[in-house]
């Protein structure tokens, strides 16, 4: 007897192949920086000759990108039709948007949508990481996917998730209304969701920032080595726990500020995103 796949299913598959989009996004950003492949004869690097001969070039990457999508679109019909789900929603923060898989045009949306969001997950963290200026190598690596953008002025960074995240939402907020059933927007409304979106993409550096603390906190008791990942994670950590520096959360050997700072976000992320969901169902039109 065949077995019929979980409506888990859909998730799991989109997220393995999200994860490896974006290792072909990152190989795609950082093949130019191979020392390999950038041989210099005045250099000792240039010298060497790699054992087989590279014969992915940049642009490679991208056609395995628009190949997996293109792909994983026809996945992604055929399990919508095995697990009986018609419809299957990604969200979005604010909102969910629906996508329809026995079309094919829809299905192609939803994997090109799907990876779209995860790739600005992405680079909303990187971006975050590169606010915090930690040490180096750690802040190099973070430079190689960021490009130039990792020499802009801070506040520009900053300023940089609502902007890009506002224009994709109010560029995809017209293709959104042309899906079956078409839902009547108005231009105002559009407009409206779009400032709500870019304040929903803020949302996303509540998994960096915590996930910074949680490292801090285990490596306070558990030695892991001289790793530069951990002087980084210190580093950066200590900068997070800089407004509530003054506070004695310190009980003999036990710290309780990176427990505190943590609580503290999830309760400041949770009500934003609350808050947030509610203006954009009572946008006015």
């Amino acid at each position: 007897m065949a077995v019929k796949p979980s409506r888990n299913a859909m998730g799991v598959v989109d997220f393995i192949l999200n994860v490896a989009g974006l290792l072909l996004w990152l190989n795609w950003r950082s093949i130019r920086f191979d020392p390999l492949t950038r041989r210099m004869p005045s250099t000792l690097m240039g010298t060497l000759r790699p054992a087989s001969p590279n014969r992915l070039r940049r642009w490679h990457f991208l056609v395995f990108i628009a190949s997996l999508l293109f792909l994983r679109s026809l996945i992604y019909r055929w399990l919508g039709g095995a697990t009986g789900t018609t419809t299957v929603y990604l969200d979005f923060g604010a909102t969910a948007q629906g996508f329809r898989h026995d079309i094919f045009v829809q299905a192609l949306a939803f994997s090109v949508f799907s990876f779209a969001r995860a790739l600005g997950i992405l680079y909303i963290a990187l971006l975050f990481f590169s606010l915090l200026a930690g040490p180096p190598p750690i802040s190099g690596l973070i430079k190689i996917p960021l490009g130039r953008v990792s020499d802009w002025p801070g506040w520009l960074k900053a300023l940089l998730p609502f902007l890009a995240t506002a224009i994709f939402w109010w560029l995809a907020s017209w293709i959104f209304t042309t899906f079956p059933p078409q839902i009547a927007t108005s231009p105002a409304q559009k407009f409206q969701g779009a400032l709500v979106m870019g304040l929903c993409s803020y949302l996303v550096w509540k998994i960096p920032a915590c996930g910074i603390l949680t490292l801090y906190l285990l490596s306070s008791y558990v030695y892991f080595g001289r790793h530069p990942l951990w002087n980084y994670i210190q580093v950066t950590a200590l900068k997070l726990l800089r407004p509530i520096k003054g506070l004695p959360l310190r009980i003999g050997r036990v710290d309780l500020a990176p427990l505190l700072e943590i609580a503290i976000l999830f309760f400041l992320f949770a009500a934003a995103e609350r808050g947030l969901v509610w203006l954009y169902a009572h946008r006015i039109s």
